[in-house]
C-alpha cells in the first residue's frame, strides 16, 4: 500500500521540480553577455577624429624660392657654435653646401662675388679657386680648427656649378668658407635643426 500510494506522489514531486529547472534555465542570462541593442545605443554619440596630420617635408624638398641676392641669418644669441662636418653635393635641380654645427647655427653672413678670388684672413694672401664667380660664407661667434677634421678644400669639377669650397679663415671666432661657381647661379640659404645646420644650395637651372 506504502509503494503504491507513494509512486504517484514521487512522479509528481520530480515532474514538477523539472518545470522548476527547466524554467530558471530559459529565463537565465549568462554571465557576461552583450547586450547588442545597449552596445549599438552606446555607440551612437558623436564621434571625435583626430586632427590631421601633416607629412614631414622629404629631404631635398625645401619651400624657399632661388634668389640672385645675398643672404644672412643665425642665432646671434649663440655661444661660440664649432663646425663639426661639412658635406657638398648634386642634387636634381641644384648643388649643395653644408655646414653642421655642434650647437645652433650661428651668425652668418652668404655674399656673393664677381670672381672667385678670396684673402686669406691669417697670411692676408690671395687664393683663386675654381669657377668663374665667388660665394663667400662667413660665420661668427664659431671655430672649427678643434672640432673639424674633414678636408679644408674640396673640389668637384665634374658638378653642375659648384667647383670648389676652400676654408678661407678660421681665427678669432669668425669661419670663413669661399665657395667657386661656375656658371654664375642664384642661390637659397636655410638652417635646418636636429642637428644643427647651414644649408646653401646653388641653382643649376638655366
Amino acid at each position: 500500500m506504502l509503494d503504491k500510494y507513494h509512486s504517484p506522489v514521487r512522479w509528481a514531486a520530480l515532474a514538477a521540480l523539472s518545470v522548476f529547472l527547466l524554467g530558471c534555465t530559459a529565463s537565465s542570462t549568462p554571465v557576461g553577455a552583450v547586450n547588442s541593442q545597449a552596445a549599438t545605443q552606446a555607440r551612437t554619440g558623436p564621434v571625435i577624429s583626430p586632427p590631421p596630420v601633416t607629412p614631414p617635408t622629404p629631404p631635398g624638398d625645401v619651400a624657399i624660392a632661388f634668389a640672385c641676392k645675398d643672404a644672412f641669418g643665425g642665432k646671434p644669441e649663440t655661444p661660440t657654435a664649432n663646425v663639426i662636418a661639412v658635406r657638398v653635393g648634386e642634387q636634381a635641380d641644384f648643388d649643395r653646401f653644408v655646414l653642421q654645427f655642434d650647437s645652433k647655427v650661428p651668425p652668418f653672413t652668404v655674399k656673393r662675388q664677381a670672381k672667385p678670388t678670396f684673402v686669406q684672413g691669417a697670411s692676408g694672401q690671395p687664393v683663386t679657386l675654381n669657377g668663374s664667380i665667388g660665394v663667400l660664407i662667413t660665420l661668427h661667434s664659431t671655430s672649427q680648427a678643434s672640432t673639424y677634421s674633414g678636408p679644408t678644400d674640396i673640389t668637384h669639377p665634374e658638378f653642375a656649378v659648384l667647383k670648389e669650397a676652400k676654408v678661407i679663415e678660421d681665427f678669432e671666432g669668425t669661419v670663413q668658407w669661399g665657395i667657386g661657381l661656375a656658371p654664375p647661379s642664384c642661390m637659397r640659404a636655410f638652417t635646418l635643426s636636429d642637428p644643427a645646420r647651414l644649408v646653401i644650395d646653388f641653382s643649376t637651372a638655366s
